[in-house]
Order: C-alpha cells, then sequence, then structure tokens
C-alpha cells in the first residue's frame, strides 16, 4: 500500500500564495492596484477601420499571405484622413495604417454649425459623389462617407454617393477630396 501524507494547509507552499509574504496586502496584493488604461492618455486621433483585406502574393514555393487594412482617423474637430496599410499581421497593418491616415490628414474648414460652406462633387477612381450643406437636418450619408464625417465632426450635410462602386477605398478618398477642394475654393 502507498502511503498517504495528510494534505496541509500551509498557505506560503501552495502555488497561488508563492510569494505572498513578500507582498503588501498579502494574497491578492495591494487594493487598488492598476487599472487598464488609467494612466494610459486618451489618444488624439478616433479611427474606424473600415476594410480588412487578406491578400496573396504567389511566390516560386506557393502564396505569401498578407494583410491590406482600410483605416479612417480623425479628431472630430475637422482634422480627418484615410490610411492603407499592409502587413503580415493585422495589428501591424492597422499601426501602419493609423500612422498614414495622420501622414495624409486634411483640415475641413467648418462653418459656426460645423457645417460645409457650399456643395462639393469629387470622382476617385469610378466612385463619384457629392456633398452639399443641409441645414437642420442632421447628416445625411452612407458607407465610408458617413464615418468620414462624423470622424471630421462635419454635421447637417446631405452625401449622395453618384457611382455604383461599393469600394470603400475609392469613397473615402473621394470623399476626402471632396472636403479638400473646399479649403481651396471660397
Amino acid at each position: 500500500m502507498t502511503d498517504h501524507k495528510p494534505k496541509t494547509n500551509n498557505s506560503t507552499n501552495s502555488p497561488s500564495n508563492r510569494g505572498a509574504q513578500n507582498r503588501p496586502g498579502g494574497r491578492g496584493g495591494a487594493r487598488g492596484g492598476r487599472r487598464p488604461g488609467a494612466d494610459r492618455p486618451k489618444p488624439e486621433f478616433d479611427h474606424k477601420v473600415i476594410d480588412v483585406r487578406r491578400v496573396a502574393r504567389v511566390v516560386a514555393g506557393g502564396r505569401r499571405f498578407s494583410f491590406s487594412v482600410v483605416l479612417l482617423a480623425g479628431n472630430k474637430k475637422g482634422k480627418v484622413g484615410v490610411g492603407l496599410g499592409k502587413a503580415g499581421d493585422t495589428s501591424l497593418a492597422i499601426a501602419k495604417a493609423m500612422n498614414n491616415a495622420i501622414k495624409n490628414m486634411i483640415t475641413i474648414p467648418l462653418t459656426k454649425t460645423n457645417s460645409i460652406a457650399h456643395e462639393v462633387e469629387a470622382k476617385f477612381g469610378s466612385s463619384r459623389l457629392s456633398i452639399q450643406p443641409a441645414p437642420k437636418r442632421g447628416m445625411v450619408a452612407g458607407s465610408a462617407t458617413r464615418l468620414i464625417l462624423e470622424l471630421g465632426g462635419v454635421k447637417d450635410v446631405n452625401a449622395k454617393i453618384l457611382s455604383k462602386s461599393k469600394n470603400k477605398l475609392n469613397l473615402s478618398r473621394a470623399t476626402i477630396l471632396a472636403l479638400s477642394k473646399l479649403s481651396t475654393q471660397k
């Protein structure tokens, strides 16, 4: 027969409590410790990932897969940008897209009511759209155009996509192009 040793309740030897005598407050450490995000500063720009694609390139041994990410960034006070990032991992691709969006940011000239001054149209690739002010109607827009206008802090506008293209990257770049025309025209 095998000898069974009686189990003792020695708290210093149990795996969950090793080193507990060295920590202040005993077993769980001091209360009110580090909360997630407590000392992390709020980022300057809000962002929204609008498209993640797995793309492949063909090499001698087969296919190599990577990720392509389209990201919108803005501060809701008139600055907005579109970024594209490609990497082998989605988190790296998102970080690259964020840097690209910040680098390619534009400033939208807003009126006192956070609207736009006049109607603008733009075309990028096969995507065409029109944006016009619409006092006291709120934002009437769809797809990537709506997200860009929200991140830019634009209110009371009506945006119409005039093409059949559903490509989010081209729609967002056409929106940025239209909003950048606002600053050049007066």
